[in-house]
C-alpha cells in the first residue's frame, strides 16, 4: 500500500487566495471596470458572509448566493456570467508544482485533493483545469458540509481512506490547517514553495525513481 498524499489548491496548487496576503494574486482586480462591482465591497458583503457561512459548505449553491447579492451589488447581468468571469480569473495555476504531482504520479502515488471549495469550482478544478487527470478524489468542503480546519472534515476524510500503514501527507499554506491536521494523526507541511514538496524526505524519495 503506497502512502496517500494529499494537496490543498488555493495557495497551494493554484495561485490566487493564500494565507499570506503578500502572496496572493487577485482575481478581482480588474472587477469594478469589468463588471461594475466593487471587490471590496464583494468581499465585505458575499464572501466574509454568505460565501463563507453557507456556501463553502454546501449550504446552498454559488449561483443561489450569487443571485440573493449580486443585485445589491448593482450588477444587473446574468450570474452564471459571473460565476465565469470568477473562475476564469482565479485559475492561475502553480505549473511546477502540478508537474511535481505528475511525477509522483507516475511512481504509483496515491494522490487526493484536499480543498475549501463550493461545488462549481470544484468542478471547474476537476475538469476544465484537469485535475481530475492526476488526482483519485476531490474531498471539498461544500461535499462534505465542514470545512477545513474544523475536526468533522478531517474525520470525514480520514473515514473515506480507511485504515492506512503511514500517516496521510498533507500540504496545505494555512497554518491552523496544518496545526488541525497533525492534531488529527496526519503529517502536514505549511506549504511556502516548491521546495516544501521536494524536499521532504518520503516525497524526494519517490522523485529519484522518476530519475
Amino acid at each position: 500500500m503506497t502512502r496517500i498524499v494529499l494537496f490543498d489548491v488555493d495557495g497551494v496548487l493554484v495561485h490566487g487566495y493564500h494565507a499570506r496576503p503578500e502572496k496572493q494574486i487577485r482575481w478581482d482586480e480588474n472587477l469594478l471596470a469589468d463588471l461594475g462591482v466593487d471587490p471590496e465591497r464583494f468581499k465585505s458583503e458575499f464572501i466574509y458572509d454568505i460565501f463563507i457561512k453557507k456556501v463553502i459548505v454546501g449550504q446552498i449553491s454559488l449561483l443561489e448566493a450569487l443571485d440573493r447579492t449580486l443585485p445589491g451589488l448593482g450588477y444587473r447581468g446574468p450570474s452564471m456570467a459571473f460565476a465565469g468571469y470568477w473562475l476564469s480569473h482565479d485559475s492561475n495555476v502553480n505549473q511546477p508544482l502540478l508537474d511535481v504531482v505528475a511525477q509522483l504520479k507516475t511512481v504509483g502515488t496515491t494522490l487526493y485533493l484536499a480543498t475549501n471549495q463550493e461545488h462549481m469550482r470544484a468542478q471547474w478544478l476537476w475538469q476544465q483545469l484537469k485535475f481530475g487527470e492526476l488526482f483519485e478524489d476531490m474531498f471539498h468542503s461544500a461535499r462534505i458540509g465542514h470545512a477545513k480546519p474544523a475536526k468533522p472534515y478531517f474525520d470525514w476524510v480520514s473515514n473515506r481512506l480507511g485504515r492506512q500503514a503511514e500517516p496521510p501527507l498533507f500540504f496545505d499554506d494555512r497554518e491552523d490547517i496544518v496545526k488541525a491536521a497533525r492534531a488529527h494523526g496526519w503529517e502536514a507541511v505549511q506549504y511556502e514553495g516548491l521546495e516544501d514538496v521536494t524536499g521532504h524526505p518520503w516525497i524526494a524519495q519517490r522523485l529519484s525513481i522518476v530519475k
